[in-house]
């Protein structure tokens, strides 16, 4: 499970130049016996070599142990306050309690960088960031400001383009709508031909949705596809079309609906397309719905195995999940590998990391719970049932929003979530904001599409 989007991950190890191998176990284990060995009567941590102090932060940060990053990190800024690794430390603890949901001091370390290295990558880097904590902190306002900011001082800098993005988002979260639209039309301007050009469109789609202007809407969809190339984009060729398709049946369009829905094509693998079949199907075209799904499933079973069916019945039976939803999970986690381990310190079958698996232990009865203990099935498995319930309840019994808040973090999941309207599945996918969590939603309910289609719900082949 990432809790928070894996493409942080790598931005972090790209940033802080960390070693490839400091998210294994033992390398953890090596660091924590050297602390162990590093401390005197008092428990306080000795002041090591600047080097040292840096690997053992990377390999904390790197397994999630983050109080223990950040005690090597103070050392650094304590005792080595001109070394080069400052700005790379002050990223470390702004991070940090990023992840850990700390956003109040989350944006404290990334101003003192920004303030502090100003006019330098790493600055502009803070800058960044510091408005990407005001936003999951749900200070829309001040994180608009600080886009703004970023735009006037680093006109070319290394995130201007989501910046302007990021603007009109939060400007439509406080329902500045008139000044979003004029960010729209200053962002597709001022990146005119690239994808970012693409993704201001996108997001003024989303925005006519939300507020069901669905003229607006279907206009928008249009210019989008007049554009045409998605590529490095947000938005997806099928993605727009079913919600050009969504506008003219909420509009009363009826008729012109089910031609758009038509035009999406369906497959084992198309998220979009699945949906237009079933909109089809609630349209009264059930001969055509019928026909566009035949195929899904067939000769797919040795590609969409049940592994592990006697602890998934047990856990989804108590949890009042599908265990088909775990399945289309575990699919895409781990490939049903039992020892995997991800750069974010994630582990097992359905990828939980020792921080999030310590809160929900005791409820799965696993309550002296060591992080290795994640790698062993009916453990893993467990713990991992009761967070999905978790989530389930949360938000609502959306597949789509678990599946999004397992990747891409419960805060963004909330977000997205708040801000659509109409909570159809098709038009939160559309919210996520994350490429990589959105691609990894459309992935997850296509093997749950295809779990269905093939087993039944006590895992028996129909």
């Amino acid at each position: 499970m990432k809790i928070f989007f894996i493409a942080a991950v790598f931005i972090l190890f790209s940033y802080t130049s960390g070693p490839a191998q400091s998210y294994n176990d033992s390398a953890l284990d090596n660091v924590i016996g050297e602390d162990s060995a590093s401390r005197d009567s008092q428990k306080s941590l000795a002041t090591l070599p600047v080097g040292t102090h840096i690997y053992r932060a990377d390999v904390y940060m790197a397994n999630r142990h983050f109080p223990e990053a950040r005690e090597h990190w103070q050392k650094i800024l304590s005792n080595y306050p001109n070394d080069p690794s400052v700005p790379k430390t002050l990223f470390g603890m702004g991070r940090s309690y990023m992840w850990e949901r700390n956003y109040e001091q989350a944006v404290f370390w990334f101003d003192r960088l920004f303030r502090e290295f100003t006019n330098t990558p790493d600055g502009r880097n803070g800058l960044n960031y510091k408005g990407a904590s005001y936003v999951r902190w749900g200070k829309s306002a001040e994180a608009a400001e600080v886009y703004k900011q970023y735009t006037v001082m680093f006109p070319y800098g290394e995130k201007a383009d989501s910046a302007y993005l990021n603007i009109i988002d939060a400007l439509r979260e406080i329902k500045k709508y008139d000044e979003a639209n004029e960010w729209v039309a200053k962002t597709a301007e001022r990146f005119k031909g690239t994808p970012v050009e693409i993704n201001a469109h996108h997001a003024k789609l989303r925005m006519e949705i939300s507020r069901e202007n669905w003229k607006s809407a279907i206009e928008t969809a249009d210019k989008l596809l007049e554009l045409g190339d998605f590529r490095d984009s947000m938005a997806w060729t099928d993605e727009v079309k079913y919600l050009k398709a969504y506008s003219l049946e909420r509009s009363g369009k009826t008729a012109e609906a089910k031609i758009a829905y038509l035009a999406i094509p369906d497959s084992a693998t198309s998220y979009y397309g699945g949906l237009a079949t079933e909109r089809l199907q609630k349209l009264g075209m059930t001969a055509a719905a019928k026909e566009r799904s035949s195929s899904i499933g067939s000769n797919l079973s040795s590609k969409y195995p049940v592994l592990f069916r006697n602890e998934l019945l047990k856990v989804s039976r108590a949890r009042d999940l599908d265990p088909r939803f775990l399945l289309a999970i575990m699919m895409q986690e781990s490939a049903f590998k039992p020892r995997a381990k991800s750069p974010a310190a994630a582990r097992g079958l359905l990828q939980l990391v020792y921080d999030t698996a310590i809160k929900y232990n005791k409820q799965a009865g696993f309550p002296n719970l060591e992080p290795d203990d994640l790698y062993d099935p009916a453990t893993n498995i467990s713990i991992g049932s009761v967070y999905i319930s978790e989530l389930k309840n949360e938000f609502g019994g959306l597949y789509e929003a678990i599946a999004t808040s397992y990747n891409g973090g419960e805060d963004n999941a909330a977000r997205w979530l708040s801000r659509t309207n109409p909570k159809d599945p098709g038009v939160f996918a559309s919210e996520v904001g994350f490429k990589e969590t959105k691609n990894y939603v459309f992935k997850v309910m296509s093997n749950y599409r295809v779990y269905r289609e093939l087993y039944n719900e006590n895992l028996v082949k129909k």
